[in-house]
């Protein structure tokens, strides 16, 4: 996604830009030394992942470090369990990596074609009320500042700032490398299938919080949920995974090729899009399988889409799910994406959606050929009213104000990032509006 001298766009093409520079630094002294140039000419810096964000929060109009060659595990410290990775590190090339040592992510969401330091610097998560977001996997990170200086945050030093740097949105400085705590490795039994929506959303709370990992889709027009439900198990426990025709159909055919052809075919001609969900309900979510974690945490995604989120307190959950489907229901749209719903644990994060309390997530999509801006609004404005709290690296449309009110930490992040970035070095218009300028 990105040409040297050429336009970056991100996966879901809702953003855009020509940098004035481009850079793939391969180590971190590359990574320094670019961030000195730039700040000497007064040109701001921002670094990329995989642009796997909705938002504009990677968008680098100046210096642009794409990190893709800043890949791989520096080392281990096998007594507890951390490993050291430097930060444009693939999530779905982790687990090669980790597998010498018998040792596994704590959670994943579900996609891993981000790289680490895109994934905890926007608050990427999966589903699981016992486990936070990847972010709170981080228990070391080092991060170049806007002098081109190192800050090294661990046990050992600077350790009060590990809430604020693990999940920093790109405006403290480009990390270069980040200390993650593994478990031993584990595998999960799957189960996913459709069961009547009003029975799901009735009980949420109780399934959520019934399972080491539960989340449920629902296509709007139809009264099914189609339901995932995960449980841990150790590595040692025999597997029995998806035939591979089987996942091909499932994860290729039915979730990628077909449902490519049905949301053209709803963007066209929306009228069909109630009988066309109803038939991808009773087609997609029917199996049984188990296998390593991340084999079964992270799907492909063939369709490309684009996407919000909104983080609720767990408890208000159900309503402003039902509020979200009456609200489709009372406009007449044709959604042709399904609504994903999910849950994580509190945690300290400064930043994190799920900042001080258990928080339920539910994600909205539009085809990207589509324009989401109405659907979008709309949810959005039902999702405030529930206390929500936009997902980082998703559309969104709130400013700092309001967002200053949502997160109790808020104003100590600001504080923070006067200090290690007075100038400005790593801001972007996406920055300005949900931190101030």
């Amino acid at each position: 996604m990105t040409r040297p001298g050429g336009e970056w766009q991100n996966w879901g093409r809702s953003e855009r830009v020509r940098p004035q520079r481009v850079e793939f630094p391969p180590t971190v002294a590359a990574v320094r030394r670019a961030v000195r140039a730039s700040a000497s000419r007064g040109i701001p810096v921002k670094a990329i992942g995989a642009g796997h964000s909705f938002s504009g929060i990677a968008v680098a109009p100046g210096t642009l470090l794409d990190l893709s060659d800043l890949s791989g595990l520096i080392d281990v410290d096998r007594e507890r369990s951390r490993v050291r990775l430097l930060a444009g590190t693939r999530l779905h090339r982790i687990p090669a990596l980790l597998a010498p040592y018998g040792l596994a992510m704590e959670n994943l969401g579900d996609i891993d074609r981000q790289s680490i330091s895109g994934a905890i610097s926007t608050g990427t998560h999966g589903t699981g009320t016992t486990f936070g977001g990847i972010a709170t996997q981080i228990v070391g990170a080092t991060l170049v500042t806007a002098d081109g200086e190192l800050l090294t945050v661990s046990d050992e030093e600077h350790p009060e700032l590990l809430p604020a740097v693990a999940l920093g949105l790109g405006a403290l400085g480009v990390l270069v490398d980040v200390t993650v705590q593994c478990v031993p490795a584990f595998t999960l039994h799957a189960i996913e299938r459709p069961e009547p929506l009003a029975d799901v959303v009735s009980h949420v709370d109780a399934r959520m919080g019934g399972a080491d990992h539960f989340e449920f889709y629902w296509f709007p027009h139809t009264d099914v949920a189609l339901t995932k439900t995960n449980t841990r198990r150790s590595a040692d426990t025999p597997i029995s995974p998806q035939p591979p025709l089987a996942k091909w159909v499932d994860d290729v055919f039915i979730g990628g090729i077909a449902h490519q052809a049905v949301c053209s075919t709803g963007r066209a001609i929306p009228a069909l899009v109630p009988r066309i969900n109803r038939l991808s309900a009773k087609v997609w979510g029917d199996r049984t399988f188990s296998n390593a974690s991340h084999r079964v945490f992270a799907t492909a995604r063939g369709v490309r889409f684009r996407e919000m989120e909104y983080a609720v307190p767990l408890s208000r959950l159900r309503e402003a799910f039902t509020a979200v489907q009456r609200l489709i229901g009372e406009r007449g749209w044709r959604i042709e994406f399904p609504i994903e719903v999910r849950a994580a644990a509190a945690d300290d994060r400064w930043m994190s959606t799920a900042h001080g309390r258990d928080t339920g997530y539910i994600a909205v999509h539009r085809f990207w050929r589509t324009d989401p801006s109405e659907y979008f609004g709309a949810v959005e404005e039902a999702l405030l009213a529930h206390d929500g709290r936009p997902h980082w690296g998703k559309m969104h449309t709130l400013g700092a104000a309001a967002l200053q009110e949502r997160y109790p930490r808020f104003d100590e992040f600001v504080a923070l990032r006067d200090r290690l970035d007075p100038s400005r070095v790593f801001r972007n218009a996406y920055l300005d509006r949900v931190l101030g300028g």
